[in-house]
């Protein structure tokens, strides 16, 4: 039997990833007596491996390995050879046949497929440059929680053509959903990628266009991780992309928000949206926690 990776939303089929969110949701509501006595990762370990600063992503991993049984093992650059200049397949041989799951956040995509490659256990993609499907394990849950199946609903991207924004696209594919991005012209996500997901996904450059009817509104910050030194930059170029109450108001009367985190209010995103009633980010937050147990059960179990 091959070994199963999730470095995208496409490494899974639409029923997996539809089970996966069931599953999550299920896991979310266990009674805590049952919970206690539910350790499907006892003796098993799991390697973080993180390039990149990180707080939800790393605790729900964590959290994750430590309620179901399990252990978990954080390798930051300081901690390991890859920081010393080791080979990343000569890593992954090793770190496979110690681990039973190996988690990878890093800079270049292609970093992570060539660790995967090599190993022996299941890797997954905590965050890289081009995506961050497992957010958007999260994100679906979220939605089916408050409002049920997220099929044939439409859904608006404002600001950067990211890793979250390719990560949606991806979704809208596996999820049956209308994605309607708007970016600024010099912004715009991955042409592959968007010829990949061109049957969901268009593109505009208008907000209010995108948001028009929408079902679900979400953006991210306009400076990601390794764009500090364009913050100044990009906050001219994206001040039309706020997502405020005048925004919102465009959408449906009952339209979700949602925002990936760490936010900055007063920029991507107005505070009395984030912090409103249509905001479900701390929802959307908590359920990092439970999306991954559903994915680690899904791949070690």
């Amino acid at each position: 039997m091959y070994t199963r990776h999730f470095l995208t939303l496409m490494d899974l089929s639409k029923e997996e990833l539809q089970k996966l969110i069931s599953r999550a949701i299920e896991l979310k509501n266990l009674p805590n007596n049952n919970s206690r006595q539910f350790e499907p990762f006892k003796n098993k370990a799991l390697a973080i491996v993180f390039e990149k600063s990180s707080t939800r992503t790393r605790v729900s991993f964590e959290t994750a390995m430590i309620q179901c049984g399990g252990r978990s093992i954080f390798l930051s650059p300081h901690d390991s050879q890859l920081g010393r200049g080791e080979p990343i397949e000569d890593t992954a041989r090793v770190l496979s046949r110690m681990v039973d799951c190996v988690t990878i956040r890093t800079f270049e995509h292609e970093k992570l497929e060539l660790f995967a490659q090599y190993s022996k256990v299941p890797v997954i993609n905590a965050l890289t440059d081009s995506c961050h499907p497992c957010q958007l394990l999260a994100d679906m849950q979220t939605y089916v929680e408050h409002k049920g199946e997220i099929q044939g609903k439409k859904v608006a991207w404002i600001g950067d053509g990211n890793n979250m924004c390719h990560s949606y696209m991806r979704a809208a594919c596996q999820f049956d959903f209308e994605l309607t991005i708007a970016c600024p012209s010099d912004y715009q996500p991955d042409s592959d990628i968007l010829n990949e997901t061109k049957a969901n996904v268009s593109l505009v450059f208008e907000p209010s266009q995108a948001v028009k009817g929408a079902d679900l509104v979400t953006t991210d910050v306009w400076a990601s991780m390794g764009q500090e030194e364009e913050q100044i930059k990009r906050a001219k170029v994206f001040a039309a992309y706020q997502v405020n109450s005048q925004l919102m108001a465009l959408a449906k009367p009952d339209a979700l928000f949602m925002h990936c985190l760490p936010a900055h209010r007063g920029e991507e995103v107005s505070k009395d949206v984030i912090d409103g009633a249509q905001s479900v980010v701390w929802d959307q937050a908590e359920n990092r926690l439970h999306a991954q147990k559903a994915l680690l059960e899904f791949l070690l179990c």
